[in-house]
């Protein structure tokens, strides 16, 4: 296996614009830390608001014979670069854990996912269609069809550094949209492999630009204050996208938005608990619980809720906790200091309301921003970790007695994103469907993100959606023509 001296040499460290790596304006710098050991195992261009200029007028300029590209030939880049991903796997896994600190086992698992997306739209490209048929009247036909929204800026960020730039990247090549990415500065690494892995499979200039920065603002407001620009996307939190919704107005922008989560999982009495457990270790640990889907508020009916609690405490406590290149580490370290802080904040207040911490709560004597397992129980009403999206490995267990106070519970908060039910009965299951405030739900599964399946939330939690037939779409504008009858 490559080195992570050797992987680091491999990945480029300018911005990558009109098909060519090259330094920010000035000579501009920022670095990248390792979060297991807080130290910087990069030092990259930073790019200006005078980069953004140059990024967007190269996405302008390659827009128009993009879009005329043929459909086949934009869905065998894609499937060329679904190829080299692939066989670039234990650099992208390893990269991936070396930056942001997620466990390799979990950084194998979200190549496999993050190459999904390349291989699952190249083969949409091709399948973009339209209509045809005679109007009401008789008098003439009706001509629809799609042709691709335009150049897009696509914000990404720092927990799925790969999949949540394929998942981006993939429709907007598909659909033939230029595009300038920007990554997350905590992990920019990883996106930037990835581009360099679009240009080895043939990206044509300007198609695809990245730029990395430290300072977001500025650069992000004069990308999407230009005219030419006609969508963005963005992955983050929701006070972030109210911002930028905000400014995409002045430009009328399409506008996809993924943002924050607090997901409820809700245990039934009747559930499977062997299954029940499996499933939230899953849904709250994976990524560290830094993800959008995390399970946030674990409610268990009171029947089983000592069981329940005993169970994944058990779980938890056994979780190993290190560096995410040690073998059989479930618990890397979180993305930095601040991340550990706000997690342990959460806890401490969860516990001056009365609740239990079975399990962790303590921040551990050791370099790097690492914070334990923990489980908690007893949550009560007003409690910041019902309210706020903990995004930390942090399980709160809440007790519940009805199916309607369930449903209560789980639609108390602003975010819709997903939900998660355990019951072994299926017309309970089904009306759970209909009745949680959610634009996704897991049955008795912990995960569910498929690059099949649209992927979005309701609420605060988002618009559009990403993956599936709709994820094509986002990047997509409908034309109507009318043709009379001769």
């Amino acid at each position: 296996m490559i080195s992570e001296a050797e992987l680091l040499a491999k990945v480029p460290r300018g911005l990558y614009i009109d098909g060519t790596w090259v330094d920010a304006e000035g000579g501009a710098t920022m670095t990248v830390n390792d979060p297991s050991t807080g130290e910087i195992i990069a030092e990259i261009a930073s790019a200006s608001v005078a980069d953004a200029k140059k990024a967007m007028d190269a996405a302008a300029n390659a827009q128009a014979s993009w879009a005329a590209t043929a459909p086949r030939v934009r869905g065998e880049l894609l499937r060329k670069a679904f190829e080299l991903v692939i066989e670039r796997a234990d650099e992208f896994a390893l990269l991936m854990t070396i930056e942001m600190g997620k466990p390799l086992a979990e950084s194998r698992g979200e190549v496999t996912y993050g190459a999904e997306f390349l291989r699952w739209f190249s083969e949409e490209a091709v399948r973009i269609t339209g209509r045809f048929g005679e109007n009401p009247e008789g008098t003439g036909h009706i001509v629809v069809s799609h042709q691709p929204v335009g150049p897009s800026f696509l914000i990404t960020p720092w927990n799925f550094p790969l999949a949540m730039a394929t998942r981006k990247i993939a429709p907007a090549i598909a659909a033939g949209c230029t595009s300038i990415i920007k990554p997350a500065a905590l992990t920019p690494l990883t996106t930037m492999y990835f581009v360099k892995t679009l240009e080895d499979a043939g990206v044509p200039a300007g198609v695809v630009n990245v730029v990395t920065t430290a300072k977001s603002g500025p650069l992000s407001a004069e990308i999407i204050g230009d005219p030419r620009l006609r969508k963005l996307s963005f992955t983050g939190s929701t006070e972030v996208g109210r911002m930028l919704m905000k400014q995409a107005a002045d430009g009328i922008l399409r506008t996809s938005m993924e943002l924050g989560g607090n997901a409820p999982f809700v245990v039934f009495a009747d559930a499977d608990l062997d299954k029940a457990v499996d499933g939230v270790m899953l849904a709250k640990f994976r990524n560290i619980g830094q993800a959008c889907t995390a399970a946030n508020r674990i409610l268990v009916q009171r029947d089983v809720v000592d069981e329940f609690s005993r169970r994944v405490t058990e779980r938890v406590a056994a979780m190993k906790m290190g560096r995410g290149t040690e073998e059989g580490v479930q618990i890397g370290p979180l993305v930095d200091d601040n991340a550990v802080q706000t997690s342990h904040e959460l806890v401490q207040d969860a516990v001056a309301r009365g609740a239990t911490v079975t399990t962790g709560g303590v921040i551990p004597d050791r370099a790097g921003s690492f914070y334990p397992a923990t489980v908690i129980t007893g949550v009560t009403a007003g409690t910041r970790l019902l309210a706020e999206e903990i995004f930390g490995p942090v399980l709160a267990i809440v007790p519940f007695d009805t199916e309607d106070e369930a449903v209560e519970l789980a639609n108390a908060t602003e975010y819709g994103l997903i939900s998660y039910v355990y019951t072994s009965d299926l017309n309970r299951g089904m009306r759970m469907i209909d009745r949680l405030e959610t634009g996704m739900m897991g049955l008795n599964a912990g995960v569910i993100s498929n690059a099949a399946a649209p992927f979005g939330g309701v609420k605060q939690s988002g618009i559009g959606r990403e993956g599936s037939f709709e994820g094509i779409d986002e990047y997509l504008t409908t034309k109507y023509t009318f043709v009379p009858k001769a």
